[in-house]
């Protein structure tokens, strides 16, 4: 597709997340509630944050704003997270909402899901979050639409130039090898 993931500096991390700079300062470095993904360099250095941070970090003022929670002592969920979205695309999370299950588990579902839990959970929708960072990083417009990007570009397959058989003398055929295991 031609786009890589910026990671953006203190300044954009406090348009995204809402949140103050002192406050982003005392929650990345201070408490170290939910790191920085490249610390500043030197007093006076920006941080740099990654989407996954920074989602993170509006996950985290929601948990404060709405649910009124203390965050220092849901800092292993916050670990645990990290860990979890640094391997997940940002498009696998359209349409998913996270559960917070407490003790630190948590799970994405589905957000038509509906089948109730067995037990007390705390359901955070991602969409709205996930459409504040497509706006705030300049993400393409694509992203928001497509649920898997296209891994190799597709071809007619007239338009391909045949690949001749070993076998196969001077006919044009091609040749469907399985690698064993």
């Amino acid at each position: 597709m031609g786009w890589t993931m910026q990671l953006v500096a203190t300044r954009e991390a406090v348009q995204l997340t809402g949140l103050s700079s002192a406050t982003l300062r005392e929650w990345t470095s201070r408490r170290a509630l939910i790191p920085a993904d490249i610390p500043p360099k030197n007093q006076g250095s920006p941080a740099r944050y990654g989407w996954q941070t920074i989602l993170l970090l509006r996950l985290a003022v929601v948990l404060r704003d709405r649910f009124h929670l203390g965050l220092q002592a849901h800092r292993s969920l916050f670990a645990g997270l990290k860990i979890g979205l640094s391997g997940t695309s940002f498009i696998v999370l359209w349409g998913k909402a996270l559960v917070l299950q407490g003790d630190g588990r948590w799970s994405l579902v589905d957000e038509m899901d509906n089948t109730p839990s067995r037990e007390d959970v705390i359901i955070i929708r991602l969409q709205a979050h996930l459409e504040a960072l497509s706006r705030g990083l300049s993400l393409p417009p694509e992203l928001s639409s497509l649920r898997q990007l296209e891994l190799f570009p597709a071809h007619p397959v007239d338009s391909l130039p045949p690949v001749a058989s070993e076998s196969a003398g001077d006919r044009p055929c091609l040749s469907i090898r399985r690698k064993s295991a």
